[in-house]
This record gives structure tokens, C-alpha cells and sequence, in this order.
């Protein structure tokens, strides 16, 4: 039984990997390195998901940095390779409205701009390297879930439309929704953003390892960075009983982080576990039956949202929230949970289970959005809260550009530390006390 949490192991190091969907689609036969004998480099970047190899490539290329990336488990093992593959036009948690009263409007549609940044960033990727990731037509779609949450939505998309002037979204009313995107039960209207889409993340991970190798980054997997120190202008990374140093230290390994590794980052971030299931392939008749219309990812207005997708061989992909601790994350009630709300919501289809299921964690900020930041040689990149498979190409072509120099633009999601978490030991009391709270707020709204 699986038990990992980050709050409370020290690090990630020998846990298996989990056995996704993604996993089953192509041929795993990377080859593992590990450092052989202590190296000096420009940069280290510790992680060796999307943000870090990413983050590690564009140095290596853009600036001609000797860069390694150290990664504790091996590339595929945290949250690139456990999410859903929605590539999302956004990050964080804080909505336009939200945004813009927290930084005014101007500060706010440059940090709207950087987001939709993030969708082109991939999408230039996956076509500059011509990466198969199994990449699904163009469409997000935010679903109101209820009436009250219908209101809501449809003040937001005006709003957006509004201080944004965003051409990618349009509303869809209940009746289209119905006929061309999905025909489910409590479903009241969606907004539809064009520019977000469905992808398979692990086949981009493993091509963002490729693209860093290529461009002559070490990336050492099965390495844990144990501790660092600093000795005049050095930092000092132990791995595997090798000391490998290096001018900059970033740390990229999100929710993944090993538990005390630099004040920098230390308690400033909560892991939330998120689970998802997938079932066989649908028959030509389930897939009718079903309402499922498009291959557009879905997400709805809940405050513990459900997603889903149809995937590129008619396999439903359906996900939730997760068990608070780690240790009951493969407790057979959470799977039963996610389960009955995939029923709930495609009454069609109670006949079917899970083929897979897997538990992935994000990370959330205290404040409710990312944290790419570079102080003293030293930086990070947090707070994605589980819309960071586009949105890391972003943030790691900034943290790459304030490593180098200070030409980024002077956002708070670039300048503003990620804040303590007060009470950091008691987070997981806290987080349970919400999630009761969110769910009743779901009920009668």
C-alpha cells in the first residue's frame, strides 16, 4: 500500500511509480544516470519534472549554461506524469474577478497574459520538436454545475470578455452544451476557452528529458539531493555521497520537494492529493448513451471540482479530489467515491469501473497563486495547484531568464515569495475541516 506524503516523509526516494494510464501508451526504456564524480555547473535544478527540465533546457540553450538536473526518483514518477493532461490557459486558483482586486486590472491581464502564455509555450514545443503527445482538439470547458453556479459563471465570462478582451472564450448555453459538447445530468451552461486542450503528459515528459539531454544537460535520476550548503560563492548539493556545485540552486519539484531541504521553500506550500480514474473503451453504443460529444477537456464549478475527458481511443478519464492523508490515499472508499460521481454524472455508463487509478499531489500556495521567484542564487517555482502541465513551459522560461538576468516582468507571481503556512503542522486538520465545509457549500449551491 501506497503511503507517501510529503508532509511527512522526508523525501520521495524508492517509492514506485505509479501505474497510470499514460504509463501503458509507450515504451519506457530510458536510460538512468547517475553522477559519477563531483562536477561544478552553473545551475542545478533540483526535479526533474516539467518545470525543471524545461527550466534546464531553455539554460542550456538560451544561455549556454552547464546545467544537471537531480531528480530523487526517477523522470516519471511525480505529478507531470500523475495529472490529467489539461493544458489549461491559467494557474493557481484565483479567478479574473479575484485577480483584479488583489492587483488592480493592469497587473492583473499582464498575469492573465503570462497564463495564456504558457498554451502557446506548449503548443510551440510540440510543434518546433514535433513531440507525440497525443495531443486532442482545441477546447476548455467550465461547467456550472448548478443554477446559482450558472450566475456566477456567466458574471465571470463578462467579466473576462470585458478587462481581458479575450477572444478565445465563449459562452455556451445549456441547450448547446447539450447538443454539441455533453448531454449529462446538472449541467446549466459552460464557458469554452479555445485555447486549452487534452494531451498525454507523460510522453511530453519523457520528450522534454530528450530535448534537455540534447542540449547537453546532465539529468541524474535516482539521485537524491540529501542536503546543500553553501560555501562562498558555491552551493554545495550532496548526491549520492558526490558533492556536485554549482552558481544557482532552482528547485522545481513542486509538491514533491523533499520535506526540509532550503528555508527558501521550506513550509510554504501544502501537497493536495488528487485521484483519477480511467475505464476500458467505450462501445460505439456506450459512447452515445454517454453524452460525450468531444474530445474538449471539462471541468466543473464545484469547489472540490470532478474533471474529465474523452480520450483518443474512447477511454473515460475522470477525476477528483483525494484522500487528506497520504497514508489513506489507497483506502478503497476514495476510489469508490470518485467512481460513484463518474456514475452520478454519466448515469449511462454504471457499469463500468476503473481500468486504472493512480493519486498524483499538487501543490497550493497560500495565497492562491504560482511563485516563480530568484533571490540571492537561489530559486523556485511553486503553486501551480494542479494547472502547470502548460503553464511550467512559462514559468520555467522565466525562471530561467531571472537565473541570468533580471529582464522578467515585475508581476507578483515573479516577485513575491511564496508566504510561510501558518500552523504548517496542523495544514492536514485544516485542509479536512475544508473539505467538509466545501462540501456542503457544493450541495446547496
Amino acid at each position: 500500500m501506497n503511503t507517501y506524503d510529503p508532509l511527512y516523509y522526508a523525501n520521495c526516494q524508492g517509492q514506485p511509480l505509479p501505474s497510470t494510464y499514460w504509463a501503458t501508451q509507450l515504451t519506457q526504456n530510458e536510460t538512468i544516470r547517475k553522477p559519477e564524480a563531483s562536477k561544478q555547473y552553473d545551475s542545478i535544478v533540483i526535479g526533474g519534472g516539467f518545470t525543471g527540465l524545461l527550466t534546464a533546457y531553455y539554460l542550456a540553450t538560451l544561455y549556454s549554461q552547464r546545467v544537471c538536473v537531480v531528480e530523487a526518483n526517477q523522470v516519471g514518477f511525480g505529478a507531470s506524469a500523475r495529472n490529467a493532461g489539461f493544458a489549461l490557459p491559467t494557474s493557481g486558483r484565483l479567478s479574473p474577478l479575484n485577480m483584479v482586486k488583489q492587483w488592480g486590472e493592469n497587473i492583473a491581464l499582464q498575469v492573465y497574459q503570462e497564463y495564456q502564455s504558457g498554451v502557446s509555450g506548449i503548443k510551440e514545443l510540440i510543434r518546433t520538436h514535433n513531440i507525440d503527445c497525443d495531443q486532442q482538439e482545441s477546447g476548455y470547458l467550465k461547467i456550472a454545475h448548478s443554477h446559482k453556479a450558472m450566475t456566477s459563471l456567466y458574471d465571470s465570462f463578462l467579466f473576462a470578455k470585458k478587462i481581458f478582451s479575450d477572444e478565445h472564450l465563449s459562452f455556451i448555453d445549456v441547450e448547446e452544451l447539450r447538443a454539441n459538447y455533453i448531454n449529462m445530468p446538472n449541467i446549466y451552461g459552460a464557458i469554452r476557452n479555445q485555447h486549452g486542450f487534452g494531451l498525454n503528459p507523460l510522453k511530453l515528459l519523457f520528450a522534454y528529458k530528450r530535448m534537455a539531454e540534447q542540449a547537453g544537460v546532465d539529468v541524474f535520476e535516482q539521485s537524491l539531493a540529501e542536503r546543500v550548503s553553501k560555501i562562498g560563492d558555491n552551493h554545495i548539493v550532496d548526491v549520492n555521497n558526490i558533492q556536485l556545485r554549482s552558481k544557482n540552486l532552482l528547485i522545481t519539484a513542486n509538491a514533491y520537494n523533499n520535506k526540509y531541504f532550503h528555508p527558501t521553500l521550506d513550509k510554504k506550500y501544502l501537497p493536495i492529493l488528487s485521484s483519477i480514474l480511467v475505464t476500458r473503451p467505450l462501445s460505439n453504443d456506450e459512447l452515445l448513451a454517454s453524452g460525450l460529444h468531444t474530445n474538449q477537456v471539462m471541468m466543473d464549478t464545484r469547489t472540490l471540482k470532478y474533471y474529465y475527458r474523452l480520450l483518443p481511443d474512447n477511454r473515460l478519464l475522470f477525476g477528483g479530489r483525494g484522500a487528506v492523508y497520504g497514508k489513506d490515499q489507497d483506502k478503497v472508499k476514495y476510489q469508490s467515491h470518485l467512481t460513484r460521481a463518474m456514475h452520478n454524472g454519466f448515469p449511462a455508463l454504471k457499469s463500468l469501473n476503473a481500468d486504472y487509478y493512480w493519486h498524483g499531489y499538487i501543490a497550493a500556495a497560500l495565497d492562491d497563486h504560482p511563485h516563480i521567484c530568484f533571490e540571492d542564487n537561489v530559486g523556485y517555482a511553486i503553486g501551480y495547484c494542479g494547472a502547470g502541465v502548460a503553464f511550467s513551459s512559462q514559468a520555467a522560461l522565466r525562471l530561467a531568464q531571472m537565473t541570468v538576468s533580471d529582464d522578467t516582468p515585475a508581476l507578483p507571481i515573479f516577485r513575491k515569495p511564496a508566504p510561510a503556512m501558518p500552523f504548517a503542522r496542523f495544514s492536514r486538520l485544516g485542509q479536512h475541516a475544508y473539505y467538509h465545509y466545501a462540501q456542503l457549500k457544493d450541495r446547496l449551491l
